[in-house]
């Protein structure tokens, strides 16, 4: 399987949600790929923003090694699963499905129609954003894994 975290920058939300989901998916041994992008391409090849390396790294997750990238129309023929942090964000990747197929890969991470908020502008943001995060990617892999 083949997931696909999806976030404004690919520096703060998508990073988080990559990294918790890639380790607990190799946990688990299921094989996953799990990468992230974003749809603006202002940080491309930079790694995750240092508060979402730190709180990640605190509650035991090492994410610095991943990059950003930029979001692209053939990242929705590669990903099974590509899952938005908010509506905009949900919006600029439906702009690029060419089918119906492509569209319904296309969801956002959090259910009920819940965005992720985006903590770039208040440091406060990045604990609670990261244990929202971790708590769905947790239901995720077990939703997915079945």
């Amino acid at each position: 399987m083949k997931i696909l975290m999806v976030c404004l920058g690919n520096i703060c939300r998508s990073p988080l949600a990559e990294g918790i989901v890639r380790h607990l998916a190799e946990e688990k041994k299921l094989g996953w790929t799990v990468a992230s992008a974003g749809t603006g391409n202002w940080h491309v090849g930079q790694p995750a923003d240092k508060r979402s390396i730190a709180v990640a790294k605190g509650y035991g997750y090492d994410i610095s090694k991943q990059r950003a990238q930029h979001f692209n129309r053939q990242m929705l023929e590669e990903y099974d699963h590509i899952l938005v942090m908010d509506r905009n964000n949900l919006r600029d990747v439906l702009k690029l499905a060419a089918n119906e197929e492509q569209r319904k890969k296309v969801r956002l991470f959090l259910t009920d129609d819940l965005e992720v908020t985006d903590p770039y502008y208040d440091d406060q943001l990045f604990d609670p954003v990261f244990l929202t995060i971790e708590e769905r990617a947790k239901k995720l892999i077990e939703e997915l894994s079945r």
